[in-house]
């Protein structure tokens, strides 16, 4: 870094200045103006940053009036406080500028370098690269996600969580516990209220800004000494540091034992299809958390996410439907509307339907029960809803349906039957809005069964899970509700034992269904030694004769999850 006469510091460093921009992707986060004398800071919006194509984004709808003096030409600079700091960029010229529903965006180049003014009063200590310290953020209610610290100042900290914190950071009506873990195994615990989140979809985290609740003199104490020793280490990585600086005796680790505690760390999944879609249901977690924060469905971020769950399809059909009983560690709306999705997909969505009709189809599958994010925490635990709660909980659909406004390219008719039709019933019993068969579309009836099934398989507060051969019989025994056609549809494509369902053999041994034959009689199962969501730690994996061997099936094992 290099310091300028005007107090400005030069920063030049990549991954720094990325972490900058992105905090100015914040609506009120950055300001331009134009290189004029007299001129003024304008409101932009920072909309995406691309360093590997040298581009940046911008959404200057708020400022249109300059927008031909931009396309002039006319350089300008970018303004914005972050982390205490003022920051600015050099000066820039745009590209090219245009106009996507209803939002006018331009393009310019990307800096390559910022300028820094620190304000000491808010001096928050920021780690380099190559300095770790995790961190641990805990509920009143025994949830916990690991990530790392990036800042921090006597006020608050910044923390880089996994995707799955959404859950806990959306239900933080009181001040969470923070627990810091430097690498010489010093711990630090604090209470500390969420104030503002950032998602990256693409990194799959949440950059996450908390505020120190009350603090005790100690507390105090301590932080001014871990910030004094962030500077003092962070300073060792600066360029044209004296090599003979010492290090901080915080960051000095044993060779024997190192750090873990940290987004690093992620957690195991029984398969690497499970890990891959656990990315998708993390996309999910983000999501519930912006819309029990007043936001809406992301359109391209749910564009994007409902093509990687299509493309996995396409990669790995079964290994697909046995990764959605694989994901434990998520939220069961997520772990429900994922498996919705694929199901759905198995089932209705393969050709000659166009893949285009098929992606929407699987977009509305991912989001159908995303409503019930604004639902009160104990409205999840009723066993026995009164009138009034149930008119609370039927509220959910037409929640989800009011914030689905940006997502122009989904076919308006199957999120109608997916999204919004799901939960009706033939007979007219279903809601929100009562309709009939007549008025249900055959995509409504395949989603009202497959949603149907994987609901039931799941335990609920009010009962414990259903064995599948129970869920067909009572779908079968209420054709006045559920269309027989889709059901046996959905017999024949599944089995009796579908893909991912725990059995156990007439020899006592576990083992969960990862294949099935013409006749839908598994064919590839892997055995377990505990009636338990599938994790790392699975048995042998056994196919064609030596699954014979084990003898006759003698019942289905469910999970609770």
């Amino acid at each position: 870094m290099a310091q300028q006469e005007d107090g400005y510091t030069r920063v030049e460093s990549p991954a720094e200045i990325e972490t900058l921009l992105e905090a100015l992707i914040e609506p009120g986060g950055a300001s331009l103006q134009v290189d004029a004398p007299g001129s003024k800071p304008l409101p932009v919006l920072v909309a995406e940053q691309q360093p590997d194509a040298a581009l940046l984004t911008l959404d200057i709808s708020a400022i249109r009036e300059i927008a031909g003096e931009l396309k002039r030409g006319q350089a300008f600079r970018l303004l914005g406080q972050v982390q205490g700091k003022m920051l600015r960029t050099p000066l820039l010229a745009m590209h090219e500028c245009h106009e996507v529903e209803g939002r006018l965006t331009c393009t310019c180049p990307f800096p390559y370098h910022l300028e820094v003014l620190q304000r000491r009063a808010s001096f928050r200590a920021r780690l380099r690269l190559g300095m770790e310290v995790g961190a641990i953020l805990r509920d009143d209610r025994d949830g916990s996600v690991q990530g790392d610290l990036k800042d921090l100042s006597l006020e608050g900290c910044q923390l880089e969580l996994d995707l799955s914190a959404g859950a806990i950071l959306a239900d933080a009506s009181q001040p969470l516990e923070v627990e810091l873990c430097f690498p010489n195994d010093t711990r630090f615990s604090v209470r500390a209220s969420p104030r503002h989140h950032t998602v990256d979809t693409a990194r799959q985290v949440i950059l996450a800004g908390f505020r120190f609740a009350n603090p005790s003199s100690e507390q105090e104490r301590q932080l001014w000494f871990f910030v004094r020793e962030i500077e003092r280490e962070s300073a060792r990585y600066a360029e044209g540091s004296e090599a003979s600086r010492l290090p901080s005796l915080l960051f000095q680790t044993q060779a024997s034992s190192p750090p873990t505690v940290g987004r690093r760390n992620t957690q195991d999944y029984a398969t690497p299809m499970a890990k891959r879609l656990a990315r998708i249901a993390g996309y999910l977690d983000a999501q519930i958390l912006e819309l029990q924060q007043g936001g809406e469905i992301d359109s391209i971020q749910l564009s994007r996410h409902a093509d990687r769950l299509m493309l996995l399809h396409d990669e790995d059909r079964e290994g697909l439907l046995f990764a959605t009983r694989c994901l434990q560690h998520e939220p069961q709306l997520v772990r429900h509307s994922l498996a919705m999705s694929v199901f759905l997909l198995d089932l209705a969505g393969q050709p000659p339907i166009p893949r285009e009709l098929s992606k929407a189809m699987v977009a509305s599958a991912m989001v159908h029960d995303l409503g019930k994010a604004q639902w009160p925490a104990e409205l999840w635990q009723v066993r026995h809803p009164d009138e009034q709660q149930r008119c609370q909980m039927h509220g959910h659909v037409e929640a989800l349906m009011s914030r689905m406004g940006r997502c122009h390219w989904l076919s308006a008719n199957i999120l109608d039957s997916v999204a919004h039709n799901v939960n009706e019933r033939l007979d007219g019993s279903g809601y929100p809005r009562g309709l009939t068969g007549d008025r249900l579309h055959e995509l409504a009836r395949a989603a009202a069964v497959v949603d149907a099934v994987d609901g039931m398989r799941r335990e609920r507060p009010d009962r414990p899970a259903w064995r599948t051969a129970a869920i067909y019989r009572h779908l079968l025994n209420h054709s006045e509700q559920f269309d027989s056609r889709w059901v046996k549809r959905y017999i024949q494509r599944f089995g009796l034992y579908p893909i991912g369902t725990l059995i156990r053999y007439d020899s006592g041994q576990l083992a969960w269904v990862q294949s099935l034959d013409a006749q839908g009689q598994p064919d590839r199962v892997q055995l377990t030694d505990a009636p338990e969501p599938p994790g790392p730690n699975l048995g042998e994996v056994c196919r064609g004769s030596a699954v014979q061997r084990l003898g006759s099936i003698q019942e289905e094992q469910p999970v609770s999850r």
